[in-house]
């Protein structure tokens, strides 16, 4: 029961993350499942099977908020659809031993990137590359991929991608990357029953997660409103780089003595990264506050040159 209870609370942490970042669902709930002990074939198994069910949800709310481009989540569904059940069948077929290590670094090298991406504004770029399908197919491939066999970044890959081209508003990027996640969730699911056999899901460990998720998913439409994604970004990236540390220092054969000294400089990194998505935070606000200044300075102006005019 105490389990139980600890998973749930590891599906609540993980909606919290994801329904203020529109991202990252599956890498915090993976890199938690990793950290209490479950093998990391059931725990990707786990996560993807519980993603059913959330993203679900989560594509029936952006397309009744108008959020969906249907013409790039069939473009992108179906490829991340295949990269995910090749994902899912690659990571069934390999040990235990062999998969810890691989689902580590992945993880690892995603929240490496999460680190990087919130420590600076992201800016989209009007007229790069456009949302074709030579575009979207490779994108949702490799997503997928990485999305099954990491246990999570699905989100992390195709979310910035369409947000660097430009072509496609953030609401409609995080609207369509969420609703084609459910055919990704879908296909990864079915490759893990495939591969592993039904004992491989933890049933018990999925009804945890979704029931944490489903109790998070109002306290993160809260907390999107209060805390700076920016900020939770930065801060849960660091997270998933300390936590599947350990798993690689040890898969590395790591002397023990430097392991104090490598934890130290990732922490130092993580510092950095919070100080810069600080700056980063407070150049937007600034920027939107003389944007927002602009139009009404303006508007006094006229209104001075017409009072001027009058006399």
């Amino acid at each position: 029961m105490r389990k139980l209870l600890v998973l749930a609370l590891v599906g609540l942490a993980a909606q919290l993350v994801d329904g203020a970042l529109g991202m990252a669902y599956g890498l915090t709930s993976s890199t938690l499942l990793l950290f209490v002990g479950v093998a990391p074939a059931a725990a990707s198994a786990s996560v993807h099977l519980a993603e059913v069910g959330t993203t679900l949800a989560a594509g029936v709310a952006h397309w009744r908020f108008g959020n969906v481009d249907w013409r790039v989540v069939t473009r992108i569904a179906v490829p991340g659809a295949l990269g995910a059940f090749a994902g899912a069948t690659f990571l069934s077929a390999i040990s235990t031993e062999s998969a810890a290590p691989w689902m580590a670094g992945i993880l690892f090298a995603l929240g490496a990137y999460l680190l990087v991406r919130f420590a600076r504004p992201l800016r989209p770029r009007a007229g790069a590359g456009g949302l074709r399908g030579r575009f979207l197919a490779p994108l949702g491939l490799v997503a997928g991929f990485v999305d099954a066999t990491g246990g999570g970044g699905w989100g992390p890959v195709a979310t910035p991608a369409l947000l660097v081209s430009g072509r496609l508003a953030p609401r409609k990027v995080i609207g369509s990357v969420d609703t084609a996640e459910f055919v990704v969730a879908a296909a990864a699911s079915i490759g893990f029953l495939i591969g592993l056999g039904s004992q491989g899901f933890l049933l018990p460990t999925v009804a945890a997660l979704l029931v944490g998720g489903l109790i998070a998913a109002p306290i993160a439409a809260w907390l999107v409103r209060i805390v700076p994604a920016q900020l939770l970004g930065a801060a849960i990236g660091g997270v998933i780089v300390l936590t599947n540390a350990r798993t690689l220092l040890r898969a590395g054969d790591v002397d023990p003595a430097l392991t104090p000294a490598v934890y130290a400089l990732l922490a130092a990194g993580w510092v950095v990264a919070l100080v810069f998505a600080v700056r980063a935070l407070r150049r937007t606000r600034q920027a939107r506050a003389t944007a927002d200044a602009t139009p009404a300075e303006a508007g006094s102006e006229t209104e001075a040159r017409l009072a001027a005019a009058d006399h």
